[in-house]
């Protein structure tokens, strides 16, 4: 997600996706050390976007 996407979200919605994004990161995880992905850019991909959603929701509780 770009950074304006997660401006534009609510605070339930920023909840979501990073309950979303979180469980694709650890499905990645797993499914990497099982069989090697195809692309191991995305793990990298998914966890920055978490890093994004997380402290978006932060800046949000803090204001």
């Amino acid at each position: 997600m770009k950074k304006q996407e997660i401006k534009e979200l609510s605070v339930e919605g920023l909840t979501e996706k990073l309950a979303e994004y979180r469980k694709q990161h650890e499905e990645l995880k797993m499914a990497h050390f099982v069989t090697p992905l195809e692309n191991p850019l995305q793990i990298r991909k998914v966890r920055r976007t978490v890093a994004r959603l997380a402290t978006e929701l932060t800046n949000r509780e803090n204001q």
